[in-house]
């Protein structure tokens, strides 16, 4: 667990994510958490790593994401010496992508 997040605010804001059971779930929750430019922010983070994953290049990513090459670079840091989030997740979107398909 990575100690600079634990904080009691933190683990209830987790717990409430881990609580959204449908995507409208998750629009109504996060409609009320964030603004908009938040959400955007987070699912732009999310998108360049994917891409940095797929070894797209920087320049690539900027255009399809408007990101900043400084983001790119903080979000690449994270894919190469984070805790392993993005690549949890990205795992788990696969196997899900995976399970529609064979339905």
């Amino acid at each position: 667990m990575n100690s600079k997040l634990k904080d009691i605010n933190v683990e209830i804001l987790f717990k409430a994510v881990l609580s959204l059971r449908t995507m409208e779930e998750c629009y109504d929750f996060f409609d009320d958490l964030c603004t908009v430019p938040e959400l955007k922010a987070l699912s732009q983070r999310l998108q360049v790593a994917k891409m940095l994953d797929e070894h797209k290049v920087y320049s690539d990513i900027v255009n399809a994401t408007g990101a900043s090459t400084a983001t790119i670079s903080r979000v690449n840091r994270s894919l190469n010496y984070g805790c392993d989030g993005y690549r949890i997740v990205f795992d788990r979107l696969d196997a899900m992508d995976e399970q529609e398909k064979e339905k």
